[in-house]
């Protein structure tokens, strides 16, 4: 093993957890109203929770255990067994211990943007037992069929740190979700503004720094294709919040810092499958062209189809990652790391193909893996709130917590101060 590189696959660990919480909570949490923050939170923190020890319990072994079949893993490392101090699978130069905790906070962050197309309606008891199958049922088998052996790493497709396996699968339940649980009660009946944009870039901020452990960490190393996936994570974003600015410049006349970090974060998540196969100048046409992508889902397929998807989990994660998906397959090059593929643009149009299928499975398996896990949902609680309690707030209606004091809560607290 080398020290240098666990130093940094333990760091880069701790980021990607960073990066989902406080990060993807606090990014939630301010696009929504102020009666839903400590939900809308909630959905992030019990998503860490719950993932972590079905992860530990069976999750990772049946991502990362030995292939069966090119469809599962084995249940040599249930609950842990196996999994140590030594190398991870002998090949790697990082303790067993690390690349599996690394990859739980990649499967917990998964989960959570999920929730991002149900905030403000679904219920907690629903969310809780979601998570649970959805991890256990569709995260494991997609995972292990693109990095744990399985019949799509065989089959050639690359995915350098989740385009299919994170935000594809992610985006596309979370539409899922939206469309079986139905829109808002209030949907199209007012504008849904963020409550607080300074706590939004605080999230978006928070998670830009995260994705530098979420890209160049999954080099599982410290070395020059760590480098490279450092430097595309950081033009791809920039790109990506550039253009989305310049587009809002043009179609509204002013440009917004919603847009213009959304446009960052979706950048991110087009460069994530190709982060470590791609150039940097492709890292910035990728980043580039995935603003568009998903501006034009956000503000046209949205808006046509009427689908509440709360914080476009689909149109940002969903699009973006389709789009960075594809991309990886046109300009992925050897020049840059020797464990990838020549793409398109390098004289292998087959690979174009091979990433067709990972994206073609990641939406298959998400949309049809979603609407039954929620059916089964559905026999054992309410899949939503009831009206009042969505009218209400579901802080208050859910949690009794309040994001902020009230005036009254205020005045007294002002009281109590000077009375002491």
């Amino acid at each position: 093993m080398d020290s240098g590189d666990t130093t940094w696959m333990l760091v880069a660990t701790a980021i990607v957890i960073f990066m989902h919480v406080p990060g993807l909570a606090l990014f939630y949490g301010g696009l929504v109203s102020d009666r839903n923050v400590v939900s809308t939170m909630m959905h992030s923190f019990v998503s860490l929770l719950i993932v972590t020890l079905v992860w530990v319990l069976w999750g990772y072994t049946l991502s990362f255990g030995p292939d069966k079949g090119g469809l599962i893993g084995g249940l040599d490392y249930l609950g842990f067994n196996g999994v140590g101090g030594e190398a991870a699978f002998e090949s790697y130069t990082i303790p067993h211990y690390t690349f599996a905790i690394f990859q739980c906070a990649f499967a917990a962050i998964t989960v959570a943007i999920i929730s991002g197309g149900i905030a403000g309606r679904i219920s907690f008891p629903a969310w809780m037992l979601f998570t649970f199958l959805w991890m256990t049922f569709i995260y494991s088998p997609m995972a292990h069929w693109v990095w744990g052996g399985g019949w799509l790493a065989q089959l050639g497709e690359l995915d350098f740190a989740g385009g299919t396996v994170v935000h594809i699968l992610s985006g596309v339940s979370a539409l899922t979700a939206a469309i079986v649980i139905g829109p808002r009660y209030e949907y199209l009946k007012k504008k849904h503004t963020p409550h607080n944009v300074v706590l939004f870039l605080i999230g978006a901020a928070t998670l830009w720094f995260g994705w530098f452990g979420f890209n160049a960490g999954s080099a599982l190393g410290a070395n020059s294709v760590t480098a490279l996936a450092f430097a595309n994570t950081q033009v791809a974003a920039a790109a990506g919040g550039l253009c989305w600015l310049l587009i809002e410049w043009k179609v509204r006349k002013r440009p917004t810092l919603v847009g213009t970090a959304t446009g960052a974060i979706a950048g991110l998540v087009g460069i994530t499958p190709a982060a470590g196969f791609v150039t940097v100048p492709s890292a910035i046409i990728i980043g580039l062209l995935s603003a568009p992508v998903s501006y034009y889902g956000i503000n046209f397929i949205k808006e046509k189809f009427k689908y509440d998807d709360t914080l476009d989990a689909f149109g940002v994660h969903g699009l973006a990652g389709i789009w960075g998906s594809i991309a990886t397959g046109i300009f992925a090059t050897t020049s840059v790391n020797q464990a990838g593929k020549d793409g398109l643009l390098y004289g292998n149009p087959e690979m174009v193909l091979h990433q067709a299928a990972g994206v073609g499975t990641a939406i298959v398996l998400g949309v049809v893996g979603t609407y039954i896990i929620l059916r089964i949902v559905k026999l054992f609680v309410p899949l939503r709130v009831t009206e009042e309690e969505e009218l209400m707030g579901l802080d208050i209606s859910l949690h009794e917590e309040r994001a902020y004091c009230s005036t009254d809560q205020l005045t007294e607290v002002t009281k109590d101060s000077k009375v002491s």
